[in-house]
């Protein structure tokens, strides 16, 4: 039952945010004040499942909430590099001007961002420990190691590979 929830849930949040990558698009012309409503449900709907499966304490609410918001927020950082560097790639790919300089800066950019979201995970686990028990800890990067890999394989299947120049 436990699964089918879990599973549920990471389902329509992939679908949430899937529907924001595709309104991105839709909504390039209007405010952003339209991005930021989408953004906003977006993260309330990841917190009702982080909720919905870290089955916290009171007191254990207190603290992983107030750390969880302040991971989140640098979390948006990183989100919103990535978010560049696939406007880039859209960008070379629409205009057929990839070449091995755009490419070499692509996967510098990519391994950047990789190594700082890890960096960002070791910074905020010791805090994490300090208001939670370590297996509570290894749940919830276990949680939001799911919820990002769904995003990243959403963003892998919309995305094509770079051409290769040499054909």
């Amino acid at each position: 039952m436990k699964k089918t929830i879990m599973t549920s849930t990471l389902l329509v949040l992939a679908l949430c945010i899937m529907t924001m990558a595709f309104a991105q698009t839709a909504l390039a012309d209007k405010p952003s004040d339209n991005m930021q409503v989408l953004r906003d449900k977006i993260r309330a709907d990841k917190k009702v499942v982080v909720a919905a499966n870290m089955q916290l304490t009171e007191s254990e609410a207190k603290g992983f909430w107030q750390i969880y918001d302040a991971y989140q927020s640098d979390l948006e950082k990183i989100n919103k590099r990535v978010g560049a560097m696939i406007k880039s790639y859209a960008d070379a790919w629409n205009t057929k001007s990839m070449d091995n300089q755009k490419a070499k800066k692509l996967t510098s950019d990519f391994l950047a961002i990789s190594a700082d979201e890890v960096k960002l995970m070791k910074s905020y686990v010791p805090r994490f420990n300090q208001v939670l028990p370590a297996t509570k800890v290894a749940r919830y990067m276990q949680i939001e190691n799911k919820i990002r890999a769904l995003l990243k394989y959403d963003m892998a299947s919309e995305i094509p590979l770079v051409p290769d120049k040499t054909e």
